[in-house]
């Protein structure tokens, strides 16, 4: 992999155009894998359906929400646990899973991940009670957290560098990209054929897909013999899981709650304790180089704050086609094709693109893409009678700007981290984003209600919103660095 974090600024490139060829040196090799070896291609296959199978989850449980909570007797605050549940656990493990998954192998913990999925996902759908399907929803996230930061190592692990693994990202970031429109889509339908147990049976079969291919097709990466770092460990759970209560809670209790307060103080203190142990520790769970210079830093924080821009686009944009356009759930799907469609055609294109470009120019033309998309959507809520196409037509621009976003700067955070830490910052790199979704929708509902709610607040709301992606726009465009040429780097 590339240098380590930390490392970048210090070498004569930094902040300038990649040096000649022939002052090049030879790159430091990837993760290795075992010896067994085949084509990739079904491979990643799998491994973009297992990260689809997990992005989808944690948004097609929404559209079902009005019926579970009918049929199960859920309160009116208590239904918001069916999502924040799910977020709660896979959020706040996913750094211990990564460094567990490091440990005992990457094929290993997504198999182990993928069963506690499944048999979660058949609980849920033959839950009789509230409590049940909230139970069920948690260890959902739990097995979420087990094996998604296996699926970027492995992805790592089995293509070499260039056009294959550019390729493999790409699909992997229109699973990630397109993941909340189909569950969307997926639940509407489901929901109004099957019942809503079926947006949590449908995980059986494709779950048993997975593992089947699994089995087949992925090898087993190499495992690192560390010590466990307990306090680190203690810490980073405490941390990520206090941070997404309190962002979740935030929505509904309010910022001054006592509630929300509390879960605050308690994640900065926990993130007092873990850096503390991780300045400590041989092997901790999350490096602290990775946060050393803001070469290494920018790229990672503009994932947190680019999911929460497309988080609330797709929530406001939804209450936007059925409080005021009046959508069923399946035409509300139905209006998010566009944006999947624009996501694929520049999702395909990027891969091509990259090598003449580069990583930081593709990217900051995908970010300023989505500014202009949500920004525009802004001045459609803002319309007394939006149209559909006045709403289509914002969506195709926005998924156009995500295809063009998420596969540079998750290729750019990968790149940097050395062969030792890729578990790590594959955990670390979901975690923000997980994180990221949480925060922006906790801040943009309170702007919401601040400026007038649905009836006059859609607007604005979705105005702020474009504040994310132009933040991300700022800390990718000025810190990220270019991948040098396949198996060379800057001397």
């Amino acid at each position: 992999m590339g240098p380590p974090y930390g490392m970048g600024d210090k070498m004569s490139h930094a902040g300038k155009t990649e040096a000649p060829d022939a002052q090049r040196a030879v790159a430091p090799p990837g993760p290795a894998v075992a010896v067994r070896r085949g084509p990739v291609g079904p491979a990643v296959v799998i491994l973009v359906l297992t990260q689809l199978m997990f992005v989808v989850d944690t948004s097609i449980v929404n559209v079902a929400l009005p019926d579970i909570g009918h049929e199960l007797g859920f309160s009116s605050a208590g239904l918001s646990w069916v999502v924040t549940a799910y977020a709660l656990t896979f959020g706040g493990l996913i750094l211990l899973s990564g460094k567990v998954g490091s440990m005992i192998g990457a094929r290993r913990a997504l198999v182990l991940g993928v069963i506690v999925f499944v048999i979660a996902s058949v609980a849920g759908g033959f839950a009789g009670s509230a409590g049940v399907l909230v139970a069920a929803r948690a260890l959902q996230g739990v097995g979420a957290a087990m094996a998604a930061p296996s699926v970027m190592v492995l992805l790592m692990g089995i293509t070499a560098p260039g056009p294959q693994r550019s390729r493999a990202v790409a699909m992997f970031v229109l699973a990630v990209g397109a993941g909340a429109a189909v569950g969307l889509l997926a639940g509407g339908v489901l929901t109004q054929t099957l019942g809503w147990q079926w947006v949590m049976f449908v995980n059986a079969p494709i779950g048993l897909l997975v593992l089947l291919g699994a089995v087949r097709n992925l090898p087993e990466m190499k495992r690192r013999r560390t010590s466990l770092d307990i306090g680190g460990a203690t810490a980073s759970v405490l941390t990520m899981v206090a941070l997404v209560f309190a962002f979740t809670s935030a929505a509904d209790r309010g910022w001054s709650s006592a509630l929300v307060l509390g879960a605050f103080t308690v994640a900065v203190l926990a993130l007092v304790a873990l850096v503390m142990c991780e300045r400590r520790h041989p092997h901790p769970v999350m490096p602290l180089a990775f946060f050393s210079s803001m070469r290494s830093a920018g790229p990672l924080l503009s994932m947190l704050v680019i999911p929460a821009g497309q988080v609330g686009f797709l929530f406001f944009t939804t209450l936007l086609t059925q409080q005021v356009l009046g959508f069923t759930p399946i035409q509300t799907g139905l209006a998010l094709v566009p944006f999947t469609l624009g996501l694929i055609a520049t999702n395909q294109l990027t891969p091509r693109l990259l090598p003449e470009l580069g990583e930081r120019v593709i990217g900051s033309v995908g970010l300023t893409g989505l500014v202009l998309g949500i920004a525009w959507m802004a001045f459609v809520a803002a319309d007394a009678n939006p149209s559909v196409v006045t709403v289509l037509l914002p969506s195709i621009l926005l998924g156009a700007g995500a295809g063009a976003t998420f596969a540079p700067v998750t290729a750019v955070i990968m790149h940097q981290a050395p062969a030792e830490h890729i578990s790590a910052i594959a955990s670390l790199n979901q975690g923000l984003q997980q994180l990221g979704g949480g925060m922006g929708l906790a801040i943009l509902t309170s702007v919401l209600s601040a400026t007038g709610g649905l009836g006059n607040g859609l607007g604005p709301t979705l105005l702020a919103t474009a504040a994310f992606p132009l933040a991300g726009l700022v800390l990718f465009g000025v810190w990220a660095r270019r991948i040098p040429a396949p198996g060379i780097t800057p001397a």
